[in-house]
């Protein structure tokens, strides 16, 4: 991956290759599907999405995709999680498995709830 000065989603998956960025769009429609309202932007010269906050961040490494957010929340799908790396900000998905969108989607539903309950506090 030769770029690193990324100003869109789109220039990030045109640097990855045809097999990852199928993947990359899939973890892409997964988010969106399930918060229409998501805004993709970069941040930290990653794919990020945010509805009242963040909702994920997206990336492919050599050996897995990454999806990640600020802590905590991966805890509460501890169990659907079981059979991936789960550090406090993010879940590794290996390259040699099957990438679980339904679950994404569920998670990012959920993040987005948390989002606008958080924002409500804010101005209620």
């Amino acid at each position: 991956m030769a770029k690193t000065d990324f100003h869109t989603v789109d220039d990030y998956f045109a640097t990855r290759s045809e097999d990852e960025r199928a993947v990359l769009l899939e973890m892409q429609r997964a988010i969106l599907s399930a918060v229409p309202e998501a805004e993709p932007v970069i941040s930290y010269q990653l794919p990020a999405y945010r509805a009242d906050g963040w909702i994920f961040y997206i990336a492919a490494f050599a050996n897995h995709f990454t999806l990640s957010c600020p802590p905590p929340f991966f805890e509460g799908f501890s169990e659907e999680l079981s059979a991936y790396a789960v550090s406090k900000s993010a879940v590794r998905f290996p390259k040699d498995r099957p990438v679980p969108y339904a679950l994404i989607s569920e998670m990012a539903k959920v993040r987005a709830r948390q989002n606008r309950e958080r924002a409500a506090k804010k101005t209620g």
